[in-house]
């Protein structure tokens, strides 16, 4: 048995002069979140599609992660993951590189384990299969 959960999108105008809204009923957490043009591409606040992505990248890496260590016999005291999502221009808009930056405490692994489980969280995560046409790099530290 699978979940659903949605979103929803309004926008009014054009590109660049008009405006939007995300909402994420079910959770109530977006609720007429302001998106657009200058907030995407500028400093307007407001959120935009690469931010939400990046979000929803890093949560899936990081309780996947989790879940992998404990199927390992690691107890994770603290995953800390820093998604980024670049935005290409040239040949039209794409996502052109995603980097997951990880910082981990967990006690009594070593380096390689360390590494081995983070890289199979990174290739395996929902999200990550999802944007399997994205080049996605892993920065993975392991902190005392």
């Amino acid at each position: 048995m699978g979940i659903s959960r949605h979103a929803t999108a309004h926008w009014e105008g054009d590109l660049k002069s008009g405006k939007g809204k995300l909402d994420t009923p079910q959770s109530g957490l977006l609720a007429d979140t302001p998106y657009g043009f200058n907030s995407r591409f500028g400093d307007l606040k407001g959120t935009n599609p690469e931010e939400l992505i990046a979000a929803a990248h890093a949560g899936c890496f990081t309780m996947a992660l989790s879940a992998k260590l404990g199927e390992a016999g690691f107890t994770p005291t603290s995953l800390d993951t820093r998604a980024e999502v670049d935005l290409s221009l040239e040949g039209g808009p794409s996502l052109s590189h995603i980097r997951l930056k990880l910082k981990a405490q967990i006690p009594g692994i070593d380096e390689k384990q360390f590494r081995a489980i983070a890289d199979d969280a990174k290739q395996n995560c929902p999200v990550s299969k999802a944007l399997s046409a994205v080049p996605i790099s892993l920065e993975a530290e392991l902190v005392a």
